[in-house]
């Protein structure tokens, strides 16, 4: 090996270590408090041996029936999307379109209900209005997770969380770029349910 490659191999595994160690957990924990990092929540059950876990959470000025609705309907067309960034999601064909009403056609998911997200199918495991909603991917890797915490004081806390299994050496390579990008394309879908709960609990109306 001659030394530009072995500069180049010391430069990776050097920043390999440094994201590990100082980057990965502020990434994967965005937003949460290290009690909702270490808290068991719903959803946990369905996977219980993850290769790895995000944990990420945002406070909404509204109670949990407000914050709901949003979660019930996401999905691509014509769900209501995903609330982040619908040009990156359509580059990858996931035909999302960010609803900015509720839908009512999507108000009541039914356990067994799927989503599709690509090539990713997405069954609804929990469906428990204002408190939980959570679905896993057909192979069972994956679980993706919500908790609303009524913290009594007309706010919410919104946990988001994944958990993930990765068999394969190409599925655990692919996911260090995935959770930076992960982060992007969540933390704007926790703002977007945040501003239209926001929104919907300033009008008043309870969606049944």
């Amino acid at each position: 090996m001659n030394t530009a490659w072995m500069f180049a191999a010391g430069a990776l595994a050097a920043a390999a270590v440094g994201y590990q160690r100082v980057l990965r957990q502020p990434i994967l924990n965005w937003g949460a408090t290290d009690d909702e990092v270490n808290a068991a929540l719903p959803g946990d059950e369905l996977l219980p041996d993850p290769d790895g876990v995000s944990t990420r959470a945002i406070t909404i000025l509204a109670r949990p029936e407000y914050v709901y609705p949003w979660l019930a309907q996401m999905g691509p067309d014509p769900r209501g999307g995903a609330y982040t960034y619908d040009w990156i999601e359509n580059l990858l064909g996931l035909h999302m379109h960010s609803a900015d009403n509720v839908l009512d056609d999507f108000q009541h998911p039914q356990i067994g209900d799927e989503i599709g997200l690509g090539p990713n199918t997405m069954r609804i495991e929990i469906a428990e209005p204002d408190h939980a909603f959570a679905t896993r991917s057909a192979d069972g890797n994956w679980v993706w997770a919500f908790t609303l915490a009524d913290r009594h004081d007309g706010t919410t806390r919104l946990i988001s969380r994944n958990r993930f299994r990765l068999p394969r050496l190409v599925d655990r390579l692919g996911m260090l770029p995935m959770e930076p990008g992960s982060l992007i394309m969540e933390r704007k879908m926790l703002h977007g349910i945040r501003d239209r709960a926001e929104r919907l609990a300033g009008t008043g109306v309870h969606v049944t």
